[in-house]
């Protein structure tokens, strides 16, 4: 990203060219939680001896911020305890769609021994990336995210009930060059501020869903592709709110319209990120045995790990036969009926997890890829032999999770997932699922049961 030194940023406020600076960090479900500081405030508190300061309650809620049992981290009994966020420089940027306005992301630290917070996303994907680097490796990422435009604004869609909304298409415009120029005063802007901040955009298009959209970003190391894809998300629904529109990256938002992927691109470099490690043009499916390991490994783990790239009810929605969302855990070479996708050649050379929707927390994804290719490495797995026909239709191949009550429990019960992320980590996600779970099981009432049942039953 194009970042600001602190002498720039120094600079900027004194002039008064930035009165406000957004200090953010995202929760578990991948939104960007914090506060807007002054200035001036910015220099003396939040990166001067006192601070900046919040509550670590913000990882034990839920979407409408309410606190939820169970959970380890802090609950009435400790008070909600506050923590000590910490900008990181790295990623401090200007926001062009505001006005005198910066943000930077923030790693959040206990306030009495400075030690990361194991649960905040930035840390658990920290982590991976660490022992990455500790096997001689670095991975490099991209994200491939998908969203619903309305012409409906977020207010008006909120008063709709979410129904009828009047999507930015009447037709199915997939790569429809005439279709994508109607929605190009939104896309254009969105290209440009993202461009802006040093988020570099390879491409935008429309696809298959009325309304539906897909802006690709460029690969980038782990955590800074983590960073850009949940600053993305979060410019998309900025400036369609400025536009009176409204977005959505639900994974299935209807029954009856596709849903919206997060394709996930990730391939192994030299752990000084110099050096392209995937491609070996004499190897079976081009796999270095690096490489190879590494793909076997997210095959082998996507079941028990499905749950850090799934961690809403909404996002198993999706998986449907012959839907472009995948039903099937195998890898075929540029095949898109599997789970898993070989895509480019020489330094270009990936893997393409097809399995997370658009609802997916980066950071928890991007993780959750590392530490099970990191597995396969450290077993020596053999790569996975190329599927070449319809995945969708072998009832031989094993199966994506279908629901997140099929998910959770696997993540509970693996003691790989466990280790991998740290017993507080797994304990925490854990619960997390379960407090998603109860709250979908017995506190709401869906549109679908009342059709279903109010008369008829």
């Amino acid at each position: 990203m194009n970042a600001l030194d602190r002498a720039s940023i120094e600079a900027l406020i004194a002039r008064g060219d930035i009165d406000t600076v957004v200090c953010a960090t995202p929760d578990i479900w991948g939104r960007l939680m914090g506060k807007r500081v002054t200035g001036r405030t910015f220099l003396k508190t939040a990166l001067g001896d006192e601070g900046l300061h919040g509550s670590l309650y913000v990882f034990v809620v839920d979407m409408d911020m309410d606190p939820r049992p169970g959970f380890a981290l802090t609950s009435w009994d400790t008070g909600y305890h506050d923590c000590h966020y910490a900008p990181d420089l790295s990623t401090l940027h200007r926001v062009p769609w505001h006005d005198k306005t910066a943000m930077v992301l923030c790693d959040l630290r206990d306030e009495h021994s400075g030690a990361p917070v194991a649960v905040s996303p930035r840390a658990i994907l920290k982590r991976q990336v660490e022992a990455a680097a500790a096997l001689g490796f670095g991975v490099k990422c991209a994200s491939e995210l998908e969203f619903f435009l309305f012409k409906d604004s977020f207010e008006a869609a909120w008063h709709k009930e979410y129904q009828g909304l009047d999507p930015t298409s009447t037709y199915r415009g997939d790569y429809h060059i005439l279709q994508s120029a109607k929605d190009e005063p939104f896309l254009q802007a969105v290209r440009r501020h993202l461009d802006d901040i040093g988020i570099e955009i390879e491409f935008s298009k429309t696809e298959w869903g009325l309304g539906q959209q897909e802006i690709n970003l460029r690969y980038t190391d782990a955590i800074e592709m983590a960073d850009r894809h949940a600053l993305y998300k979060n410019a998309i629904k900025e400036l369609a709110a400025q536009a009176g529109l409204s977005a959505t990256f639900m994974a299935k938002p209807w029954a009856h319209e596709i849903g919206s992927s997060c394709h996930l691109h990730t391939s192994l470099w030299s752990a000084d990120g110099a050096t392209p490690l995937s491609w070996d043009g004499n190897a079976p499916g081009h796999m270095s045995a690096a490489f190879g390991a590494f793909v076997a490994g997210q095959l082998e783990r996507t079941r028990e790990l499905a749950f850090l790239v799934g961690h809403t009810v909404n996002a198993y929605k999706r998986f449907r036969p012959e839907s472009f969302a995948p039903t099937a855990i195998a890898l075929g070479d540029d095949n898109r009926t599997c789970g898993f996708r070989l895509c480019g050649h020489g330094p270009s050379f990936r893997v393409e997890n097809r399995i997370p929707g658009a609802d997916a927390n980066p950071y928890l994804a991007i993780a959750a890829s590392i530490a099970a290719g990191l597995d396969g490495i450290r077993r020596k797995l053999k790569a996975p032999e190329i599927y070449r026909a319809n995945a969708y239709r072998d009832a031989a191949l094993p199966r994506v999770p279908m629901a997140l009550h099929e998910a959770l429990p696997l993540f509970e019960q693996s003691a790989f997932a466990r280790e991998a992320l740290g017993a507080e980590v797994h304990a925490h996600l854990a619960n997390f699922g379960r407090q998603e779970l109860a709250a979908f099981d017995h506190e709401c009432v869906t549109d679908w049961e009342r059709k279903r049942y109010f008369e008829r039953i």
